[in-house]
């Protein structure tokens, strides 16, 4: 059995050619499995190609997303965090979740949450011309209009399910990208006006309230373009300005120099969870990268390459982070992984031909305990 944690891995919902707009990317039509397909290494001994042991599957289809949830729910993973994404006026890659997801006959055994990718989008998913690294093609900003249908659209389809997680009975919201969200609605103000409406809509569809929850990028300063004069913040004052209710972080590189061994970014990854435990006054989720090498989606060698993230490492991470959620036990037992099928950036819990299914052997056996204990 399993000891009470939320082992809560995130989704990028573009295994799937169901949504037309992914040939932009991937126009063999199976999303963006084009480019973990036809990945080569870059150097003697790099770790690419490699294969999925479940195939190229189609994450939209729900008998799919039945044995997967299956084995997430067997290795004690039990919430999935969707990257949702909403450009062109409408949403982006839903059809994972909406199709997949929540079409399978068991999904009620791993709950989900959203995660509002509210990034832009360049090139980079595109092998072809991820070297133009300038060219934008969606923004994630949006005005408060838009906001607005956003809003009503994840509370009418996705915090109404039954299957959606909650923190104290409020569904969680996660926002990647608080300086697009800012500059987007214009401005520190507007956007506090803007989450405070938010609340009050989900109040008004009959939930306690909504647990906002943000994305920290380390300690820095975020640039707000075009408003409050262009002046840059720390993000620990907007959370306490915006009501934020907690935080966590969505992959190592964001936040620590991977370009090292394992063990070594461990070693900074937990000195970056005690600073945000000893600077926040707002509750913090620990969180746990499995590794890094977007090499599969450029022509050209990228240099940043986490190097020797093996299950036993990550084991390691995940044991360290236990300890953190066991030292603060007034807070949900929460933890974040990236991710559940991240492949071209190395980062996946899913099996494959390299070690088979090791993280998820690794995760069970740090958050399983003897069903005699």
């Amino acid at each position: 059995m399993f000891q009470s944690y939320d082992i809560a891995a995130y989704i990028w919902p573009a295994f799937t050619g169901d949504e037309p707009r992914t040939r932009i990317f991937w126009p063999d039509g199976m999303g963006e499995w084009q480019t973990v397909k036809n990945a080569v290494p870059k150097f003697p001994g790099h770790q690419w190609p490699r294969q999925p042991r479940w195939g190229y599957v189609n994450e939209a289809d729900p008998c799919v997303m039945e044995m997967e949830i299956n084995a997430a729910a067997d290795h004690g993973v039990n919430v999935f965090i969707y990257d949702w994404y909403w450009y062109d006026r409408r949403p982006f890659l839903e059809n994972c979740l909406n199709d997949g997801y929540l079409k399978a006959s068991n999904h009620h055994r791993v709950k989900f949450y959203l995660m509002w990718a509210n990034h832009d989008v360049g090139n980079g998913w595109d092998i072809r011309n991820s070297h133009l690294r300038n060219n934008m093609i969606w923004s994630g900003m949006v005005d408060f209009k838009e906001f607005q249908v956003i809003a009503r659209r994840v509370i009418t389809n996705y915090f109404r399910q039954e299957s959606y997680y909650c923190i104290d009975g409020k569904p969680v919201f996660m926002i990647y990208d608080l300086q697009n969200l800012i500059n987007g609605l214009g401005g520190i103000e507007a956007t506090r006006c803007a989450l405070d409406w938010f609340r009050k809509e989900v109040e008004s569809s009959g939930f306690p309230g909504v647990h906002l929850q943000a994305v920290s990028y380390g300690d820095k300063n975020l640039n707000l373009s075009g408003v409050d004069g262009g002046k840059k913040v720390k993000m620990r004052d907007l959370v306490t300005q915006f009501s934020i209710d907690s935080i966590t972080n969505y992959q190592f590189a964001q936040f620590v120099d991977v370009n090292r061994e394992y063990p070594q970014v461990v070693d900074d990854v937990r000195e970056e969870w005690n600073r945000i435990d000893r600077e926040y006054e707002i509750t913090y989720f620990p969180h746990v990268s499995i590794g890094w090498d977007n090499n599969p989606r450029f022509k050209n060698l990228q240099s940043n390459i986490l190097k020797n993230g093996t299950p036993e490492a990550f084991q390691r991470a995940l044991e360290f982070a236990k300890e953190f959620i066991d030292a603060h036990p007034q807070q949900p037992p929460l933890l974040t992984i990236n991710s559940w099928n991240e492949w071209t950036e190395a980062s996946y819990l899913q099996p494959d031909d390299l070690h088979g299914y090791g993280y998820l052997e690794a995760v069970k056996s740090v958050f399983s305990a003897r069903s005699d204990a």
